[in-house]
């Protein structure tokens, strides 16, 4: 975390300062703009850089020709100026442009400082943009997608996961099994965010606009921590040892064993009909608390029925993908 606000904070100032004296070598007029510049370019990733960059660009174009426009009318001045800004910050606001407002205000300005709007001075700001815009830009070109962060990231969420099958596999025959409880998921909870955050971020400091696989991984493990969270309500609502709890203990304990990132839930999903068709031919219990824990069972069963589909559902679209 150190290292990162030390790398983040050298790159913050190394790239207006590179910017102010690339300026000031061109010999332009305000060259701490160029700086100013660099420094908004700056984004957390690469993406998100570029994505401002371009959005900027196509705003101090339209802020050129309305300045033009209007200083050409109300000459170059405090009152063209601030007819330019009302009409500016509306396009901005209509066009969702609110991050690009304040560096182009602050260069069309220049224009006032020194009371024309000639194609030097037009060719002054478009120089102040470009070179704060490129010494931004080359500031993120460091960032790379930590790949051994977020396949660490990866691992210890299904770890969890496998963790809480285990757990779920006691608790279907055993009520006191303290370690099952909810912190174990808020636990994965917060794991399985963070992991998306890193994701994300990977995601936005590379270009390949298809490479979206740890993204649509943690999404998956996501929708079955979900399914997973109804399937502890119902064992946790689970009071009796029902006939069947031993065959869904096996099972959860079978699920555990074999989850993996390779599985693609095919092998577990026929071991799972198998236990679906035996556990419908099973005659029904005679107790109505024996009964109502079999219902709870059978609740249970469609929720891990559901989990094992959005590792299959996740398997096959990834194939699919990998063709492509």
């Amino acid at each position: 975390m150190r290292q990162n606000i030390l790398a983040n904070s050298i790159k913050i100032v190394l790239a207006p300062v590179i910017g102010i004296l690339v300026a000031l070598r061109l010999g332009l007029d305000f060259p701490i703009s160029a700086g100013t510049v660099a420094i908004l370019t700056i984004q957390p990733t690469k993406r998100e850089t570029i994505q401002v960059t371009l959005g900027r660009l196509y705003a101090f174009a339209v802020a050129l020709v309305l300045s033009s426009i209007i200083f050409k009318i109300f000459g170059v001045n405090y009152t063209g100026f601030l007819c330019f800004l009302a009409l500016f910050i509306f396009v901005c606001q209509l066009l969702s442009w609110k991050v690009a407002m304040v560096t182009n205000i602050v260069l069309i300005s220049h224009f006032v400082s020194v009371g024309e709007m000639s194609s030097a001075t037009i060719r002054n700001e478009i120089m102040i943009f470009f070179i704060g815009a490129t010494c931004g830009i080359i500031a993120n070109l460091h960032l790379r997608k930590r790949v051994d962060y977020i396949e660490q990231l990866k691992r210890e969420t299904d770890e969890q996961i496998v963790w809480i099958l285990h757990l779920m596999s006691k608790r279907v025959l055993d009520k006191d099994i303290p370690e099952y409880n909810e912190a174990c998921f808020n636990a994965l909870k917060k794991s399985i965010r963070h992991a998306k955050n890193v994701a994300e971020e990977n995601y936005n400091n590379q270009f390949k606009k298809n490479d979206k696989y740890d993204i649509q991984y943690i999404a998956m493990r996501d929708r079955q921590y979900l399914v997973l969270y109804e399937m502890y309500k119902c064992v946790r609502q689970i009071n009796t040892t029902p006939h069947t709890a031993n065959t869904i203990s096996d099972f959860l304990k079978k699920m555990s064993l074999e989850y993996g990132r390779e599985n693609d839930g095919q092998s577990i999903m026929k071991d799972f009909h198998k236990m679906d068709i035996d556990m419908k031919s099973r005659p029904l219990p005679m107790e109505r608390k024996e009964f109502e824990d079999r219902a709870r069972l059978f609740n249970l069963m469609r929720n891990i029925e559901e989990f094992i589909e959005i590792k299959m559902d996740f398997a096959r679209k990834t194939i699919k993908t990998n063709k492509k």
